[in-house]
């Protein structure tokens, strides 16, 4: 009987063993590829030895310094490697320990702006439906994930919702990509209206939405829009990219591709490829100098913040990335996976959409084709898709609630960025056997 209470109470886990490169073996010897990094985290693989090698060397100096005492070397290189590739704006880095952790320090730096430079009734914020910024409170208030949200709903802070960039259910029949994006934009600058402009402390989004909708990319120009409006109502924009930046989705930032620089960026899962447990919100100067020039101080802090274990570990990961170019693999076989799906799934009868950007692909699975008509939600396809995924010797991320919490179903796809080809083809065909297998296996 095991004394941990996992994510499913009753569903038996099979032991993970050991990981090498692209494979999980777990203790009956079955090996897995790792088609989705985890959750979007193994960016490097497993057991990447400079990885290894820099973190043990940063145990034998010193494992943990507490941030009110301390800097250490490790986090000081981490922040300039990072401060030296960040977009335009950005200026210094806040280390946290992952994702949820980022997004909610964010909220409280955003808030904390406003009261600096004596604007405190600000006090909203405005994100998107079926959105996912994490678990804790801050974050599940301003994300739109319903399954998660509803229990603790009496908890969460108010924050209001507009339309996600779903340009697969949500465009027009005659209206063109451009054309949604500013219908989209019209939505938020709308809400802000009726919110009134100097209420509203930030919009906040995921650049390339992950696991709630099954990686939904901007349409072109959105962000742009989104950009100025905040800009003319002196909003902060905060971009989520804890799951679809850091290299996923082809550029070091997935920011780069739509043209704009955030006032804060969250980052985590490729930051420290899942070696060690970090994550960093990214701030412009204006925040920084602000807490700078007025209280001297963020309020705001955590016991392994700055973990120099962990900084070892994402600086190791950062540094293997551009040294062995690996973000010109990322486009290069994200170019190949995104053929390689659309050959195989392109006239399948139950999958409706493939999306994505570099190694971050989702695939939305459909009961009707024509009329994008969803299962059953009764039939929970996407954890028969996973079960049959990893009888098959895969790893892949599906999920639930695709179109509005409740109904829709998809497969997520982000491989580390060493992949090949050849393992590609492995991952599309063991993935589509899975998906026939699962569909069959609800009639």
């Amino acid at each position: 009987m095991t004394r941990i209470l996992h994510r499913a109470i009753g569903s038996p886990l099979p032991v993970a063993a050991i990981g090498s490169g692209m494979m999980v073996r777990d203790t009956d010897g079955k090996d897995y590829i790792d088609g989705s990094g985890g959750a979007a985290v193994s960016c490097l693989g497993h057991r990447h030895p400079d990885v290894l090698a820099a973190m043990h060397a940063q145990l034998d100096r010193i494992a943990y310094a507490h941030t009110s005492f301390f800097t250490t070397e490790v986090a000081e290189e981490l922040a300039d490697h990072l401060i030296a590739r960040a977009p335009a704006g950005i200026a210094h880095v806040y280390f946290v320990s992952g994702g949820s952790e980022a997004i909610e320090a964010a909220l409280k730096m955003a808030r904390q702006y406003f009261v600096e430079i004596g604007q405190p009734q600000r006090r909203n914020f405005i994100a998107r439906r079926q959105s996912y910024h994490g678990n804790t409170l801050g974050a599940l208030a301003v994300g739109g994930n319903e399954t998660r949200r509803a229990a603790f709903a009496p908890l969460l802070i108010a924050t209001h919702h507009v339309s996600p960039c779903y340009e697969y259910r949500d465009r027009g029949a005659n209206e063109s990509p451009e054309a949604y994006g500013a219908r989209l934009a019209a939505e938020l600058e709308t809400m802000i209206g009726a919110l009134e402009p100097d209420s509203v402390i930030a919009f906040v989004a995921e650049t390339v939405v992950g696991a709630t909708a099954g990686v939904l990319p901007p349409v072109p120009g959105y962000f742009r829009r989104i950009r100025d409006i905040c800009d003319r109502h002196g909003i902060l924009l905060i971009l989520d990219e804890v799951m679809c930046g850091m290299g996923r989705s082809g550029t070091l930032h997935a920011c780069e591709q739509d043209g704009v620089s955030p006032d804060l960026m969250a980052i985590a899962k490729g930051l420290g490829g899942g070696y060690a447990p970090i994550g960093a919100i990214l701030l412009g100067a204006k925040i920084h100098g602000a807490f700078a020039d007025g209280s001297g101080a963020f309020y705001h802090g955590h016991t392994y913040m700055g973990h120099p274990l962990a900084c070892a570990a994402a600086l190791a990961v950062q540094r293997v990335i551009e040294r062995d170019n690996l973000l010109a693999n990322v486009r290069s076989m994200g170019a190949y996976l995104d053929r390689r799906l659309r050959e195989r799934f392109g006239n399948a009868p139950h999958v409706g959409d493939v999306r994505g950007r570099g190694l971050f692909f989702g695939i939305e699975l459909v009961a009707e084709r024509d009329r994008k008509e969803p299962f059953d939600p009764a039939l929970k396809l996407h954890a028969r898709v996973k079960r049959e995924a990893m009888s098959r010797g895969l790893m892949v991320y599906p999920g639930g609630g695709t179109i509005d919490g409740r109904h829709g179903d998809h497969v997520l796809i982000a491989p580390p960025f060493i992949i090949d080809a050849a393992t590609i083809d492995i991952i599309v065909e063991r993935l589509g056997e899975a998906i026939d297998a699962a569909v069959a296996g609800t009639h």
